[in-house]
Parts: structure tokens; sequence; C-alpha cells
């Protein structure tokens, strides 16, 4: 599917606004009143009810947790589910490499050792993480035994060296990895990817202006993985070398401020080897993260995890949260060569009073474990200072960690190292690059092998006969429907349409419609019905979907010239029923942001589109023309791509045609070697969390079996070559023919583009739908 290409159909419809003088309504139904502008009020509507659940959501998610507080022991039994789920929804479920080792990074020009002072030393190095991806940053070895080992993380756009005193940008006191060197501690601190865009891209195709740390979320998202778990797990292959076999064990800390604060936290909650974290400048709720870089954006994090939730996964240990300036980021890099394909979102510092909040919510954890120390918040008076403005923080870290007087850990005031005893690092801009590679390399490769896990995952789908087909797949859906997609609950409006006449042609009627969903949500589109249908017969109905940005009106207006070819007017002219609906993917950033609060809590625009496709399926059947078990499912664009999706869930649908969308959706998610990719493109939104370990467009169509399939694929279409689209479905074919029913899976090619053809579709609905003639 290629978005762009329906963008320009952007219409008010002009059969849903305005008022017609001969309203009726459809008998059966009341009549449709107030009518605005059907399709934006359907976005604010959606988005006035996820931003409801996402404010329900701190009540909810606590459902999540069964804490046994009885003991240390049987807390860390309790909620060892949670933090498993945790580590997968953050992506942090690859194996990593052991035994760690930590290298020294040098050339002739550039030794390793960057500064010897009378404290300590520092050096740059590099650390396994994967198999394929190493950590870069610096080591700070003090003068003498190490008292502890701590890893720093500072702000995506805070390089090491400033915070090790190498290099400008920071202010003395929050010089961490430094101070606490110079304190006696050993210090590992890691380069976390930057929010420039300098190696976002292929060279050869073109270079984006999506951060490097959007660049590596989104392929990583679409593998079940995220940039996060990533700079976790670099976090956690750290300690990994601190307690390799032969070491003392020393107290562990983790320190971390901005983007390195929401790594700190998580790793110190996923890894109890840590025993104290310092998180400055971005703890708090959470419930607005949908306005944040979608670079944070983790699928269903707050069905189950706010930060307080998270806190209390590193109780009964030590968290020390720094209510300070956190980072300003107004939104993504300048359009590269006037194209902006990266996602908005804005990072502010967080509230003071919000920061306290969210402990307090955590504080009871703690306390029932009879540690109430063990929570610190620290504020200050300037709710803008910066990391470790007045000392407290680091005292009290230190008092955590060591368990001594905090009083002496490092003067907050000392002067770095004078520049003339400092060497240069070998190459930070060369680092990065290595550092997006390398994460670029892994997300591919898992992308590369999904299908080998796909392949594992239906294995135990049993071809032997359709009824068995649909036995054994239903765990399959029920995993697609939760894990992929998002399961909402069902509609609770009444089914009670409104309704009024919009079109009268000679053959049909055309009538407005909208049904109640959920309170402010509807579904909505436009029903057209033959005027020939005899009293008591029952017709079949077609579904046909528009795309991206579109209505129903050029799908049943033939005055309407378009790539829809009036496709659903031509059907109701065959004699068929034919609903149009209203999909809630139009208004540019409105529908995504719909995207971007429904992840957090589990859900996609998909979970609402299934459950008005529900509705819809649920009306169409009371209708007394309605044939419910011959209602077909066909759709262009953004309507294939729904015509994959819902079908594959509401068995309502006797059948699917996907037009104009059907694609290796993997590789179209995620290729960096062509312009097809939406890696290239606005369209951050396609991305479905682990869709590729188990359902590719190949295992959506198993889905809909054994119901009739079809493809209709026009040479043209822009949305990828014809190979791609040829390979995935060679296993739709494959999966049929071993049913028994290749009659009922078939790829419609014709000479053209993004377009509704309806040669070979038109014949196929006849076929299956037994047309009355």
């Amino acid at each position: 599917m290629s978005p762009r290409c329906l963008a320009p159909l952007v219409v008010v419809s002009l059969l849903l606004v305005g008022r017609p003088s001969a309203a009726q309504p459809l008998a059966g139904t009341s009549p449709w009143e107030h009518r605005g502008d059907p399709a934006a009020e359907m976005v604010a509507g959606i988005a006035r009810f996820l931003d409801r659940r996402l404010a329900e959501s701190v009540e909810a998610r606590q459902a999540r947790w069964k804490r046994d507080l009885t003991s240390p022991v049987a807390y860390e039994r309790s909620i060892a589910s949670n933090r498993a789920r945790l580590a997968t929804i953050l992506g942090a479920v690859d194996p990593r490499v052991a035994p760690v080792a930590m290298s020294l990074v040098a050339t002739t020009d550039a030794p390793a050792k960057l500064l010897e002072t009378s404290t300590h030393r520092v050096f740059a190095v590099r650390w396994g993480v994967y198999r394929d991806v190493e950590a870069e940053g610096l080591l700070l070895e003090p003068a003498g035994e190490p008292k502890a080992d701590v890893v720093v993380i500072g702000d995506a756009d805070t390089p090491p060296e400033a915070l090790a005193g190498l290099e400008p940008g920071l202010e003395p006191r929050s010089q961490l990895a430094r101070l606490l060197a110079e304190a006696g501690c050993r210090v590992v601190v890691p380069t976390l990817l930057d929010r420039s865009d300098e190696f976002s891209g292929n060279p050869n195709v073109r270079m984006t202006n999506l951060t490097h740390r959007e660049w590596i979320y989104r392929m990583s998202y679409e593998v079940g993985r995220h940039l996060l778990g990533y700079e976790v797990d670099e976090v956690r292959a750290a300690v990994d070398w601190f307690t390799r076999p032969g070491q003392a064990r020393r107290p562990i800390g983790v320190v971390g401020q901005g983007e390195g604060g929401l790594v700190a936290l998580y790793a110190a909650a996923l890894d109890p080897r840590i025993d104290a974290a310092w998180v400055g400048g971005s703890f708090g709720p959470r419930e607005g993260l949908w306005k944040e870089p979608v670079y944070r954006n983790v699928w269903s994090l707050l069905d189950g995890y706010g930060d307080a939730e998270v806190a209390t996964l590193i109780a009964p240990r030590s968290l020390l949260v720094e209510a300070c300036r956190g980072p300003e980021v107004a939104g993504p890099p300048p359009p590269r060569n006037g194209r902006a394909d990266a996602a908005r979102g804005r990072l502010t510092t967080p509230d003071p009073d919000a920061v306290a909040a969210e402990v307090a919510r955590a504080r009871p954890t703690f306390e029932a474990l009879g540690k109430t120390d063990a929570l610190q918040l620290i504020r200050y008076d300037d709710p803008r200072a910066t990391a470790n403005a007045d000392d407290r923080a680091r005292t009290r870290f230190r008092a955590t960690l060591l368990k001594v007087d905090g009083s002496t850990f490092g003067k907050g005031d000392d002067r770095p190292p004078s520049p003339a005893a400092i060497r240069l690092p070998v190459a930070p801009r060369a680092r990065m690059e290595r550092l997006v590679r390398q994460m670029e390399a892994h997300s591919q490769t898992l992308a590369r092998t999904s299908e080998l896990r796909r392949a594992a995952l239906w294995a135990k789908a049993d071809a032997t006969s359709p009824a068995r087909w649909v036995e054994t797949t239903a765990t399959l859906r029920d995993r697609f429907h939760d894990e992929v997609i998002g399961r909402l609950p069902a509609a609770t409006g009444p089914l009670e349409a409104r309704s009024w006449k919009v079109m009268d042609e000679p053959r049909w009627t055309g009538y407005a419609v909208q049904i109640p969903v959920w309170p402010d949500v509807v579904a909505s589109g436009v029903l057209l019905l033959p005027k020939d249908i005899a009293p008591g017969e029952r017709r079949a109905v077609v579904v046909c979907q528009h795309g991206l940005e579109g209505t129903p009106e050029p799908v049943v207006n033939r005055r309407v010239e378009s790539p829809y070819n009036a496709f659903g007017a031509k059907l109701a002219d065959r004699g068929y029923i034919v609903y149009a609906p209203q999909n809630p993917y139009i208004g540019h950033d409105a529908f995504r942001d719909l995207q971007r609060r429904a992840n957090p809590l589990g859900a996609s625009l998909f979970s609402v589109i299934v459950r008005q496709h529900e509705r819809t399926l649920q009306w169409l059947a009371t209708l007394p023309q309605v044939d419910a078990g011959r209602i077909a499912f066909y759709g262009l664009s953004y309507g294939g791509k729904t015509a994959m999706r819902v079908p594959a869930l509401l068995p309502g649908y006797c059948l699917s045609i996907c037009s104009a969308d059907f694609n290796e959706w993997v590789v179209k998610c995620t290729n960096i070697d062509r312009n097809y990719s939406y890696m290239y493109t606005i369209e951050h939104d396609m991305y479905e969390f682990g869709l590729a370990d188990g359902f590719n467009y190949a295992e959506m169509a198993g889905l809909i079996a054994p119901r009739p399939f079809l493809v209709e694929r026009g040479h043209d279409d822009g949305v990828a070559p014809d190979e791609w689209i040829g390979y995935e479905f060679a296993k739709v074919r494959r999966a049929y023919d071993r049913l028994g029913l290749g009659d009922r899976a078939g790829i419609a090619y014709f000479n053209g583009g993004h377009k509704i053809d309806g040669r070979v579709s038109f014949d196929f609905l006849d076929r299956h739908l037994g047309r009355k003639e």
C-alpha cells in the first residue's frame, strides 16, 4: 500500500455534509440530525475515548499486579512475571554475549587512554552486547581499589566525554561520571544514539530527517524489539562485565539523566543485580507518552506500567528520583531536501509536582517491604535546576550505594581537568555511525529471519481439512488480536442506527448511516440498496472500503473521478447491496495521534476499526434485505490493509479482496535498500509491534482461510515491485492448495497502477456470492 497515492482524494464528503431537502431516513432507523463533518468528528470522538482510557489506565493497570509483600523473597517471586513482561515490551529479549570483554578503543594516532589524574584514569572502550552489536563509551578507573561499580548514562545528546569532564557541555556539578570516579567508583559510560539524523538512511537510496533514535525505533518495533531495550541491554552487558567470574562483588549502581534516566530506570527494574538507581530529569507520569517523540512509544506500556509501577520492580532496592531539568526537544530535525519524514513529538522537563505524585504512588510498596528510605525524591527550589544542583542527590546516592556517610563524596564544585591533559577520543562521529549501523544490522537480521520464526509458530496449523484449519488457527487468531492489533472491549452503545437519504440512482438508493459503538465513538458510512429487491428476498452485501485520507464519496459516486473507479456504485448496479464505511485514517497527524494514544494501552487504530466493523456487521444483519451469511469485504490501499486485518479477525466477512495493498509487509516496513519502504516516508503509524514474528500478509490470509481471498494488483502500482507481492502470495496459494481449496485463492494482475480494476474481482464476487442475475 502506498498511502501517498490516495492523498489527493482528501475531500469532505458531499454525501455526508449538508442537508438535502428530502432527507428521509432508512426504514428502521431514526433521522440523522446535526450533521457536520462525520470523518473529522469520528476522529475527534475516538481521541476523546482514548484520552479517557489513558486517564483510567492508572487504576486499571493495578489488575496486572499480584504483589506478595510478606517478605522480599516472596515479593521477588510475585513480580517475576511483571518483570518478564516489561522486558518483552521493551524488546530486551535477545541473548547477550557471554562472557563480556571490555576492549580498549585506540588507533596509532589516538590512544585509548584519554586522561590520567591523581584520582582516576579515563579510557575509550567498547563491550559486547549481542553477537553483532557492541556498546561504546568510556571507562573511568579510580586510582585505588574500586569502592563500587556504576553505569552513568547521560541524555541522548550528551556525549560520554561531557559526563567525564573531557569536553564542555555540562557544568562541573553535572559531570557525574567524573565526580563518581573521583570518589572511588569504577564507572562505565555508554553512548546513547543521539537525536541527529546524520546516519539515518541509506546513501544509495536517500537520507531522511528521522533521528537516529526514530530510525532504529521503526525497524526494531516491527520485529518486537525497541531502541530502549537495546540500550537497556548495553547497561546490563556492562553489569555482566562488572560481575564476570573472578571479580569481587561490589555494590552496583546505575545513574541516568534525561533519556539516560529512562534507560537507567528500566535497567534497574529488569536487573536485580543493580543495588541502587539514580534517575533525573525523566521520571514522571506516562499518560501523555503519545505527545513525546515516537521512539519512546512502547506497546502496551500503560497496560501495566507507569513509572511508579516500574519503580516497584526496583523495590526493595534503592531508587533516588531527582526532579531536575530534563531534555527540551521541540521536534525532529528540519526536513531533508524538502521532505519531512520524521514523526512529531516534544520533550519538556517533567513538572516537579507530577514527579512527586508519581513517586508517592510507588511509596506504599517500599514501605510495605520495610524499606521506607529506599525510595527518595530530591526537589529543588528552581524546578529547572540541572542534575546534582546542590550535591544532595550525589550525597544520598553514595550513602545508599556504599552504606557510608556521603558528605565527602566528591565536591561538586571541583574543576574538571585542564584541557591540556586530555587526549581526544577516537572519532566520536565514527563511533555514532558504528552504533547506528550495528543496531540497524541487528534489526535487519531479525527482519530477514522472521520468516523462519513465523513458520515455526504456524507449524501446528493443520491443513488436513478446512475444519481442522479453523480449529488449529484459533489460538493464532487470538494472538494476532491480543498482541498485534490489540483487543478493545466489544461495543456498548445500543444498536440503533441513524440515517438519511443522500442518493437516488435509477437502480439503487443511497443512505448515509451512523451507528454507535462506544461513548463518543461511532461507525458510519453509505449504504446502497438496489431497488429491485423483492419482499422477503435477501441479497449479498459487499463492504467497499476507501483508502488513506478518503471518504465513501469516490467509492459510491460515479461523478467523482478517482482510482476507486466508483466500484461501490458499479457493484450496486450489478445488484449487490453495498456498504461503504468511513474509516478513521483521515486527518493527517490527527489520526496518527490516535495510533500514538492507543499503542501504550496495548491497542492500535485497528483495535477501533475492528469493533466498528463488528458493529457494522451486526447492524447489517438486522436489515431484512441482507443475507448475513454473504457479506464480503473489498478494500483499496489502506482499505486493502483493512481487508487483511479485519476479515482475519471477523468471521462475519465471508470473503476478502485486498486491492493495491498486498505485500511482503515486513519488508515494506523495514527495508532500507529500496525507496518503497516506510522507513523513508511519514507513515510511522504503519508499524505494529512484533508483527514480523507471527503475522506477515501470508499469515493474515491464513486467518482468513478457508474463506475465499483475492489479491488485486496493478503491475505499475508503486506500493512495491511485483516480485515482493508474488513471493508473499505464493505462500497463500500453497496454504489454500493444501486445504484443497485452490480455487478460492487468487491474484488478479492487470496493466495499471494503484486503483480498482474490477474485471477479475467482480467475477470473483459473482462466483463466490452467487450474484442474482
